[in-house]
């Protein structure tokens, strides 16, 4: 079973609503690395 950025968006869109719901201070970084590794992987492709 190969692992995707397509079956990694959603689990890591998972993981990072639970962390938001538990710790909402942690917004702004989850939101940060998200953008930072998107648009890395947006310039490497």
């Amino acid at each position: 079973m190969t692992v995707s950025l397509v079956h990694l968006q959603p689990i890591i869109a998972l993981i990072a609503g639970i962390l938001i719901l538990i710790m909402p201070r942690l917004l702004n970084f989850i939101v940060a690395i998200y953008l930072i590794i998107v648009g890395i992987t947006g310039l490497i492709r």
